[in-house]
């Protein structure tokens, strides 16, 4: 009789349970305290990113399969996982219309807050990924200009369109961050960067923690405009002086959307299944209540800046995220895994 299949998955992964129980045996623990023993005898992960995926982890196992609910991979060593034959799926793309989201929630409500006019705007997207190119479409749709800085996508599809980071953030009053974490982009954001940043302009961190150096900012934070932090150094345990210093702190949240979580969830079970034949679950999707979880339609043409304020706070009172954060930030962990996940925002 063939062995059934074994898959350790994180409990905190939403709309997954039940789903390979007839196919599987599931065991559900929390990503945090996965352990070697736990992996040991498990044929595949389903997994986000606090659980991390090495030779410590993974050294005793048969694990053939790794599939992360998440679009980032810098908690999986992938030299490894190729030295062992373990297939690595991640979720490209899953929560990129809610940092979109995220991004122009906390853009104008900081302006209005601050008394800023967004006239002009220029925004410098660095990292034009599936998230990037969210951004800006929607920033292109509401009339900024938009610089862009992808140098893998400029080697790749020609220079024409990029820009260098230097020129980026020398004429951007608008500065956010969407690239992965690797080598090339660790602590990327830094006194240099910062040097760089015309006084003034907006900075957004919705990526990685450690894209940025966090000294760096703290020491640029008084030449700077609005700063808004959803990713740190060292999660859970953030700097609380740097909290303090931003206009808005959240934690790790800003793809948090109901619409990301399901995209999330069903590219990692859909991979899953594919892996291993299970043909019942190659186009599977969670079920859920249309009507209620439906994505919302913005029209914003023709409006001014305050009523695109305020359509974006009506429909993600990012505020609202902030101060619950700044609150009991040592709650990282439990505000993200009770987070309820907000409606996304479309345009035509």
């Amino acid at each position: 009789m063939d062995k059934r299949l074994k898959i350790v998955a994180d409990s905190r992964i939403p709309f997954l349970n039940g789903v390979f129980e007839p196919y599987a045996d599931v065991v559900y623990i929390d990503g945090l305290n996965i352990s070697r023993q736990d992996v040991r005898d498990a044929d595949a992960l389903i997994i986000r990113t606090r659980t991390k995926c090495n030779e410590a982890l993974l050294g005793d196992s048969h694990v053939s399969m790794i599939a992360t609910a998440t679009i980032g991979t810098d908690h999986i060593d992938f030299d490894f996982c190729r030295s062992r034959g373990i297939e690595v799926h991640n979720s490209q793309g899953c929560n990129a219309g809610g940092v979109m989201q995220y991004v122009f929630s906390a853009l104008y409500g900081t302006a209005s807050r601050k008394s800023i006019k967004l006239d002009h705007p220029v925004m410098g997207i660095v990292g034009v990924g599936n998230v990037g190119k969210k951004v800006e479409h929607m920033a292109r749709y509401l009339g900024f200009e938009v610089l862009r800085c992808d140098p893998p996508r400029a080697e790749a599809e020609g220079p024409e369109g990029f820009c260098t980071l230097e020129y980026l953030l020398a004429h951007s009053n608008i500065v956010t961050l969407h690239t992965p974490l690797d080598e090339t982009t660790r602590y990327m954001a830094d006194e240099s960067f910062f040097e760089q940043m015309r006084p003034g302009a907006f900075f957004i961190n919705a990526a990685r923690g450690e894209v940025v150096n966090e000294q760096a900012l703290m020491e640029a934070i008084p030449k700077l405009g609005p700063v808004v932090i959803d990713t740190w150094n060292h999660e859970p345990d953030i700097n609380t002086s740097l909290m303090d210093m931003v206009d808005i702190a959240t934690p790790h949240i800003a793809g948090y959307s109901f619409q990301g979580k399901l995209n999330g969830t069903a590219a990692a079970v859909q991979a899953v299944a594919r892996h291993f034949s299970i043909s019942e679950l190659f186009d599977f999707y969670p079920e859920y209540d249309q009507k209620e979880h439906a994505p919302v339609h913005l029209d914003l043409k023709g409006k001014n800046q305050g009523e695109i304020t305020s359509v974006f706070q009506y429909n993600y009172p990012i505020f609202t995220d902030d101060f619950m954060f700044r609150m009991a930030p040592e709650n990282f962990e439990k505000l993200r895994s009770e987070y309820h996940y907000r409606r996304e925002v479309y345009i035509d």
